[in-house]
């Protein structure tokens, strides 16, 4: 206030001093200052007025504002209680049936709530954060906003490994029955099966490890199985480890290393010892194990126990160049289903791919229709300037009427493809003759060098009416050209006399009906 007073006092004097009007002139300059003085009390309070209640609005601000931090911390607080009752229920859980869960410390990364921003496997959480460390996140294998919920699963950051984890991880003894697959155990894992068949088929391989302790427990004895484990469609499998399953083999069978030569397995020898066999399932198309099933361990001194490992995957699938199916457009993270272009063996195609399904699943990808693309566009339309005798020469143009892509050389007559495709050509000819003999002129087609399609324009040598005689001739050719064919049209045979008039009925024309684009792209 008094800096406005400061301000506000020279003004009174030069007010007091300046000649002022009529109204103003009968007040003295101690009257004019009384008024500005009281002028300046109204406008001091109006001003003090706002003052107070703009502090009051501040003041409800930071208040409003207090409170929302302490809004915030608790539901920070509410979030870390959450996730220790997570990881707490999964230890608990896991504990009872003897699994083995490593978790980071408890900790569960902080993911957007949107679909949108999870990652599809833990690689792609290891590329999008390299500084994420090992633990248990949420992925999205079959793709944001469709298909099933997110999954919870383990992450080796280091080897960018997806582990599904399940209910029957820890040692589990299969008890004492007679019959083959008398003990059977359903397994039944942390997702459903649309996301673990995602996620195969985006990681390069799938694997999934089973040990099984056995004392005079086989596998397979005399001819008769006794144990197999169920695929994911629930279908019965033998092998025991690799990735054949016409064979009935466990690892030692396929290093050559089991206790007995002639056997694959060393739980299959009739020894009352305690044996065991270790194997890694890899064939990811039939994994996860859905089931495991054993049985002849009746008597009091047969035992078995299985182990069974989670279901892991590493590595992607590789799209190399340019999208050739719907596969390869989800691949790469498309989630959209609607047209898309993608490319053919030659040409590129418009495809439908609907995004709810799996690659795999019927009406995932439909065709619709090639797509006219051309890296660059290709037609000539040429005439002969002059009246043209001479036979074994292209023949040349001295009228250009178009010639997009310039592939066309009017003085040498020759046709140079710019790029690999389909070509259409058509050369037609205005024939004069002159005699009343047979005569006759033959036109040939030749691509690079070598003769393709030849037409005669033949006079039977009636009697001409007047001085001479014309005829016409039609040369049409579509076929595949390879980058730098040509093509060029010859006089090969002409009687005496008998030569191509100049005029607009002879002419050569062509154009790139089709483009092999798939060449073209071969550097992208």
């Amino acid at each position: 206030m008094k800096r406005l007073f400061a301000t506000l006092a020279p003004i009174c004097l030069l007010i007091c001093t300046w000649p002022t009007s009529s109204i103003a002139a009968s007040l003295t300059c101690e009257e004019q200052l009384q008024h500005l003085g009281a002028n300046y009390a109204t406008l001091k309070d109006i001003v003090e007025t706002k003052n107070a209640l703009l502090e009051a609005k501040v003041a409800e601000l930071l208040t409003k504002m207090s409170l929302l931090e302490t809004q915030m911390e608790q539901k920070d607080g509410e979030y870390k209680i959450l996730e220790e009752k997570i990881v707490n229920l999964e230890r608990t859980q896991h504990g009872r049936t003897g699994g083995n869960l490593p978790v980071n410390n408890g900790a569960v990364a902080r993911q957007s709530s949107g679909r949108s921003g999870i990652p599809r496997t833990c690689l792609e959480a290891h590329l999008i954060d390299p500084s994420l460390s090992s633990g248990k996140y949420w992925i999205d294998p079959d793709g944001q906003g469709v298909g099933d919920a997110p999954i919870y699963v383990y992450c080796d950051m280091t080897s960018g490994t997806t582990s599904i984890l399940h209910d029957s991880e820890g040692p589990r003894d299969v008890g004492h029955c007679a019959e083959p697959g008398c003990y059977s155990r359903a397994v039944n894992y942390n997702a459903s099966s649309r996301q673990m068949a995602a996620l195969a088929e985006l990681s390069a391989e799938c694997h999934q490890s089973i040990q099984y302790d056995c004392n005079y427990a086989p596998f397979e004895l005399n001819g008769v199985s006794y144990a197999w484990w169920n695929n994911k469609d629930g279908n019965s499998e033998y092998f025991w480890a690799g990735s054949d399953a016409s064979v009935h083999t466990c690892q030692c069978g396929i290093d050559g290393n089991c206790v007995e030569a002639l056997l694959k397995c060393n739980c299959d020898s009739a020894a009352p010892i305690p044996l065991t066999d270790t194997g890694v399932i890899t064939r990811k198309d039939i994994l996860p194990i859905s089931r495991l099933n054993f049985g002849r361990t009746q008597l009091q001194s047969s035992s078995g126990v299985h182990t069974l490992g989670p279901f892991e995957c590493s590595g992607q699938t590789a799209i190399a160049g340019m999208p050739s199916s719907c596969e390869d457009l989800w691949r790469v993270g498309h989630s959209l289903s609607g047209l898309y272009s993608v490319i053919g063996n030659a040409m590129v195609e418009s495809v439908y791919c609907d995004f709810t399904k799996l690659p795999n699943d019927a009406g995932f990808q439909k065709w619709i229709g090639f797509v006219d693309v051309k890296s660059s566009p290709t037609y000539f339309y040429v005439q002969l300037g002059s009246d043209y005798y001479q036979i074994d020469t292209p023949i040349p143009f001295s009228r250009e009427i178009l010639n997009i892509g310039e592939a066309m050389n009017l003085q040498s007559g020759k046709f140079t493809a710019p790029r690999t495709g389909i070509y259409s050509f058509i050369f037609s000819g205005l024939v004069h003759f002159y005699s009343t003999d047979h005569q006759s002129l033959h036109c040939v087609f030749l691509k690079n060098g070598n003769r393709l399609h030849f037409f005669v324009a033949d006079y039977p040598g009636q009697s001409i009416l007047g001085q001479s005689e014309h005829e016409s001739l039609i040369l049409q050719s579509t076929l595949p050209l390879q980058l730098g064919d040509q093509i060029w049209v010859e006089i090969d045979y002409r009687g005496p006399g008998v030569y191509l008039e100049s005029s607009n009925s002879t002419y050569f024309s062509g154009l790139l009906l089709e483009e092999d684009i798939s060449i073209s792209l071969n550097g992208i």
